[in-house]
């Protein structure tokens, strides 16, 4: 088996495991917090999400293709110059969140103490982003899989021994649920930063290690980073206002402001909790396809790269149709796990198509970002959002639509931007859309 689908299924099986967890969480918070509160925490997550995003610099990516593409005898002289950046950039992260927490009052209504709990997050995600990106570029999924299952692990247990003891307003319950996140991440920052010292003393008796320029290591890192930094905190902006505009257009369009909440924690916190739980195979096949492509496409060796996008089409289709299938006609019985609403079903039929075609999305921006095109996809996910904006406003705001409205636009949204990046992959490549072989590769 090679390094590909030995990565895969490695990042797969223990994925999958992982996320049964965060199917037993959402069930743990769809009671505990009720419809009410699951508007509101979802409409929180977003937000958290933008932090993690910003303070990881995205160096899991940049780092995983860079070590990819170095002869490992740099690896080390890499690693410095990437814990010198993070750590700059850690300090300057928390003073500035500090003094925005200080003069805006963010989540205003939830409990106070949110805002600030969120700070932990930084040097957490800070330091832990450099280890993950190196032992994806080596190909040591193991030790990813492990520190993914453990920060699941973690945030359930928290939830599930504190609500078990402990009877919370709503308030203290949201707190909980966010300090349950926390936790996570800070179980796995011990284990990845472990593993990962323990590699430098490795790395550090190398006799033929090497020394790389500052000045090329922080550009090549960079170059990656800022452009994908900033395509996931456009995509983490744009999903904190999404709930935001969807509860404004479905106000709009009549309901009431509790009502609007309340379908809006039907849709992201059962029915995208469901219909997203295959996607950890998507993420797995995202991790394993960006050192691969980046490796192959260094090389100029499109045979590899046509042969890794054959199988991800195979793959994704093969667990993401059959996915789809269960979701349509077993949506009742699914959402009634978590909540016993049969709105909450309709919109899981419903959004089928939004499911289907982000679990091509996520390999597809993979490869883009393994052969040098993040700013294609960042732009492609640009248009997709603002079309999906325009369309969700208008006919969510339609007192005949409503919700129908909104699950349009978000179907309309997914469409543009997978097609957008396949058409992308297959002109760099030279190939038709049907994946045979027209002319040489472009670099």
């Amino acid at each position: 088996m090679d390094a590909f689908l030995r990565g895969t299924l490695v990042l797969a099986l223990t994925a999958f495991v992982s996320e049964c967890i965060e199917f037993l969480i959402n069930l743990v918070l769809a009671k505990e917090l009720g419809e009410l509160g699951i508007g509101q925490y979802m409409s929180i997550l977003p937000v958290v999400g933008l932090f993690m995003i910003i303070a990881s610099l995205e160096l899991p990516i940049s780092i995983s293709k860079f070590v990819a593409e170095t002869e490992r005898r740099f690896h080390l002289s890499l690693l410095k110059t990437a814990l010198k950046l993070v750590s700059l950039f850690m300090i300057v992260l928390f003073l500035l969140a500090t003094i925005l927490f200080s003069v805006f009052p963010l989540f205003h209504d939830v409990h106070p103490l949110v805002r600030w709990v969120i700070l932990i997050l930084i040097p957490l995600v800070s330091i832990t982003s450099i280890g993950r990106g190196y032992f994806i570029g080596i190909q040591r999924m193991g030790t990813i899989a492990v520190a993914n299952l453990f920060r699941r692990i973690t945030q359930l247990f928290i939830l599930v021994v504190v609500f078990q003891f402990f009877n919370f307003d709503l308030q203290l319950s949201l707190l909980v649920a966010i300090c349950a996140v926390i936790g996570g991440e800070l179980l796995e920052f011990t284990y990845v930063i472990s593993a990962f010292f323990i590699h430098l003393r490795h790395l550090r008796g190398l006799s033929h290690s090497g020394n790389l320029d500052r000045q090329t290591v922080l550009k090549n890192l960079l170059t990656v980073s800022l452009p994908t930094t900033s395509m996931r905190i456009f995509h983490a902006v744009t999903h904190a206002i999404q709930p935001f505009l969807i509860k404004f257009s479905l106000v709009f369009a009549g309901l009431s402001k509790v009502e609007a909440t309340e379908h809006f924690g039907m849709v992201a916190g059962v029915a995208m909790a469901i219909g997203f739980f295959p996607a950890f195979i998507a993420h797995s096949l995202m991790t394993v396809l960006i050192p691969n492509v980046s490796k192959a496409y260094a090389v100029k060796d499109k045979n590899s790269l046509l042969l890794l996008l054959k199988r991800v089409i195979l793959i994704t289709a093969s667990y993401g149709i059959p996915a789809c299938f269960v979701f349509y006609f077993f949506a009742e019985p699914l959402t009634n796990l978590f909540v016993p609403s049969k709105a909450a079903a309709y919109y899981l039929q419903l959004l089928w198509p939004y499911f289907l075609l982000h679990y091509f999305t996520i390999p597809f921006q993979a490869f883009l970002i393994g052969m040098g095109l993040v700013k294609d996809a960042f732009y492609h996910n640009i248009w997709s959002h603002l079309i999906s904006f325009v369309l969700i406003f208008v006919l969510g705001a339609q007192p005949s639509l409503q919700m129908d409205g909104v699950i349009v636009g978000l179907n309309a949204g997914a469409v543009l931007v997978m097609l957008m990046h396949y058409l992308t992959i297959c002109k760099k490549l030279g190939i038709s859309f049907t994946l045979i072989t027209r002319k040489n590769i472009q670099y």
